[in-house]
């Protein structure tokens, strides 16, 4: 496949996704960013050019690929002329038709993983949902995808948005935990290392188990000494105390509807 590529936006999802697009062989011919430095940075990998202004974005690509933060899709896009190529978002939150006024071809290519540009991941096992809004864009952007990934799937807006929000929930908002769990273990000298070994078993366990029969703790069958005991040894983490009497009480709510 010899179509030519831009990718507007450097940041993490772009970087990840530019990089393996390349490494599979696709050329891709220009990378745009608002600051010269992330620009810079990725054009070197792809051995490409680069620019900071929306201006100079070449004209005669065949794909633009949008992988910028949702809120500067209408600060970036009304002012580039796609002249009806297919303009691609990489979003879990916007629709497909957030690219409507900008090209009569257009599409959705969402790979689903957090990204890092400081982590190497294996693209193959990572899942990729497109969405088109024509049979032969959605029959392209599949050919793209599966030349990096081996779970290709289609899925609409709608679903895609429901997914990113439980991807939210999967991801950010676990991490977040960890940093709470690391600033509690740090007030008392102890290594956020400990916990790794949980981590990695939880981890695990919900790949074999349904995640609500694989529910363990003192939320579950709400034990009122133990929780009791807990805020009050949060009361220095004010914060993390509300965090943790709210997440306790649906864990019991939800496991009472179950």
């Amino acid at each position: 496949m010899s179509h030519r590529f831009v990718f507007l936006g450097a940041g993490n999802l772009a970087t990840h996704l530019a990089v393996e697009l390349h490494r599979k062989g696709f050329f891709i011919g220009q990378v745009y960013s608002r600051t010269e430095k992330s620009a810079k940075e990725l054009a070197d990998k792809l051995e490409t050019n680069f620019t900071t202004s929306v201006q100079e974005i070449l004209p005669d690509a065949d794909v633009y690929f949008v992988a910028l933060k949702d809120s500067a899709f209408e600060e970036v896009l009304p002012h580039i002329n796609f002249q009806n190529k297919l303009v691609v978002h990489c979003s879990g939150s916007m629709p497909l038709s957030s690219l409507q006024n900008y090209s009569g071809n257009i599409g959705v290519l969402y790979p689903l993983q957090t990204f890092s540009k400081e982590r190497k991941v294996d693209f193959s096992e990572i899942p990729v949902f497109i969405e088109g809004n024509s049979p032969q864009n959605e029959k392209m952007l599949r050919r793209i995808a599966e030349k990096i990934s081996a779970r290709v799937s289609v899925l609409n807006s709608e679903q895609r948005l429901h997914l990113h929000v439980a991807a939210v929930f999967a991801c950010n908002f676990v991490n977040h935990f960890y940093a709470i769990a690391g600033e509690m273990l740090k007030s008392q000298n102890v290594p956020i290392q400990v916990l790794n070994p949980l981590i990695m078993e939880t981890a695990r366990k919900v790949q074999e188990m349904d995640p609500g029969k694989a529910q363990t703790g003192p939320a579950v069958r709400f034990d009122h000494n133990v929780i009791e005991k807990h805020l009050d040894t949060l009361n220095d983490f004010p914060e993390f105390k509300k965090i943790y009497k709210m997440v306790s009480e649906n864990i019991y709510k939800f496991h009472q509807n179950t």
